[in-house]
């Protein structure tokens, strides 16, 4: 599924083909972002617009992004199936998040949904859908930033 997505598949293909890419077109990049993704476009100021495509002219930022992609292809999966073999689960309570109008909200329903995959790796999982796309937590901060502070005050 990852393979299939766009910016999962060409952000974890070996280096520097997508650094270059990203810091070639950073604006490209984050227009596309927020004109897409389930993302309310006109809820961000320029600023915020500008913030994101400072971060992807950054090459060392660039390489971290597209490396957390690249291990999520590779070993993360190694060691997805090491936990899995020895059993093992995360013990804190766990809050799952994500955009009520994202690609996560529909990708799992055959699974259950979020919340179900999660409860496969972490012993106690609560969490929810939270309206606006991609960039929930800046469309929907105050939403979220209740939710967060919720869970951390029980947790």
């Amino acid at each position: 599924m990852a393979e299939t997505f766009w910016p999962w598949s060409l952000l974890m293909q070996p280096e520097p083909l997508p650094e270059q890419m990203i810091l070639g077109a950073a604006d490209a990049v984050i227009d596309n972002a927020l004109a897409g993704w389930g993302t309310k476009r006109n809820s961000f100021s320029e600023d915020v617009r500008e913030a994101y495509v400072k971060a992807l002219r950054d090459p060392a930022h660039v390489h971290s992004i597209c490396e957390e992609f690249r291990a999520a292809a590779t070993i993360d999966h190694e060691h997805d199936n090491e936990t899995r073999v020895f059993n093992q689960r995360i013990n804190c309570p766990v809050l799952a998040v994500w955009a009520k109008a994202g690609a996560l909200d529909t990708w799992y329903n055959d699974a259950g949904g979020p919340l179900a995959i999660w409860k496969n790796w972490a012993r106690q999982v609560e969490g929810q859908a939270i309206s606006g796309g991609h960039f929930f937590p800046e469309e929907e901060a105050e939403e979220t930033a209740g939710l967060l502070k919720s869970f951390l005050l029980r947790s």
